[in-house]
């Protein structure tokens, strides 16, 4: 499953990147973009999984940039 969420208080693209690279690690994720000029972020991951796989890519956020939100 593919989706995209609207971002909001993302402060840098550095912590974008940061934020990317630590999704990437989570299980059943396949792919993810986080634009920071765009304040989208664009994941596709398991179909089975996917409201799982979303709970620990809030929290992965949280821990890089806590003032972040994902617009759900």
């Amino acid at each position: 499953m593919k989706k995209k969420f609207d971002l909001e208080d993302l402060d840098c693209a550095n912590c974008a990147r940061k934020m990317e690279d630590a999704i990437r690690k989570i299980d059943g994720v396949k792919d993810i973009n986080i634009s920071f000029m765009a304040q989208k972020l664009s994941i596709e991951a398991d179909d089975d999984r996917f409201d799982e796989i979303m709970k620990e890519v809030i929290k992965a956020c949280k821990k890089v940039e806590p003032d972040c939100n994902i617009l759900m």
